[in-house]
């Protein structure tokens, strides 16, 4: 299939790929479940009325807000048209009306007039924003909202803690190598390097009341999201890997040995392993 998006699309992976659309369905589900829902945590939700969700991949996120609030008008955004047509193609199906989604390149200026929503929502652009990128992104998400409006930022903090030295491996190297080219905060490509800038940006617009929750879920063998983890494993294993190998890291002949290594450490009885990701989340002066 032809990628559809933008010759600049600055997505680490293959945004126009159905492995990867299946892959973030995936994600999504077991992301806001280990949050408790998608919007535990933040003010009542019927102080709000527009909400918009910033690089929504296939939707699922802002497809289960409208079913759960259908008093609210939610829409998302993302660069990928095969991502946009599913998304609609599953609001019309499930007769949520509330809701609509559209291409939009979110590393740059937003086409949406000042103070249009009551919640801007963005999850795991780790992969999407290089560094430098992140504070015009999130300026942008301020003068957007209204006024009193609230914004929340979710991001991994990692792709896993476990038991796999070959898992271990190949994180490390994805940590390493999407570093080299420009995302993520850590210091020396060690970690993923976003979560614990998220107040920091916050408060560099000056939000108030910032607030942030950690979330984790297990995903050890037999626990109910091992599942989900192994599969996430299993296609965004093929899709990082012409990346990895691109960044000169590793070769793809070495790469593969530790991948299917990985996959059977994963599938042994004895995997261990959690996963970690956090919140963070303020408010627009009511003055601005």
């Amino acid at each position: 299939m032809t990628y559809d998006a933008p010759e600049d699309n600055t997505y680490l992976l293959d945004a126009g790929s159905p492995a990867e659309m299946a892959r973030l369905i995936d994600q999504d589900r077991i992301l806001t479940k280990s949050m408790g829902g998608p919007l535990v945590g933040l003010p009542d939700p019927s102080t709000f009325n527009t909400v918009l969700d910033l690089g929504c991949g296939p939707g699922g996120w802002i497809l289960d807000v409208a079913f759960a609030y259908p008093h609210l008008e939610v829409a998302g955004v993302d660069i990928s048209q095969i991502m946009i047509n599913y998304a609609n193609a599953r609001a019309r199906s499930q007769y949520l009306s509330n809701a609509s989604f559209g291409i939009m390149d979110i590393t740059k200026p937003l086409d949406f007039a000042d103070n249009s929503f009551s919640l801007v929502n963005a999850r795991c652009l780790s992969a999407v924003l290089r560094r430098d990128a992140w504070p015009a992104f999130i300026a942008e998400c301020y003068r957007i909202l209204h006024p009193g409006g609230t914004l929340r930022l979710t991001e991994l903090v990692d792709i896993g803690i476990t038991n796999s030295p070959s898992y271990e491996r190949i994180a490390d190297l994805w940590y390493l190598a999407s570093w080299k080219a420009g995302y993520g905060f850590s210091s020396d490509g060690r970690n993923l390097g976003i979560s614990h800038m998220l107040p920091s940006l916050l408060r560099n617009i000056k939000m108030q009341n910032i607030q942030y929750k950690a979330h984790v879920l297990e995903i050890s063998t037999n626990t109910e999201a091992w599942p989900e983890f192994y599969y996430n494993a299993e296609v965004g294993g093929q899709q990082v890997r012409p990346f990895l190998v691109k960044t000169g890291l590793i070769t793809q002949m070495d790469l593969e040995l530790l991948y299917q290594q990985a996959i059977i450490e994963i599938l042994s009885e004895n995997f261990c392993g959690m996963w970690h990701h956090m919140s963070a989340w303020g408010n627009k002066p009511m003055d601005q």
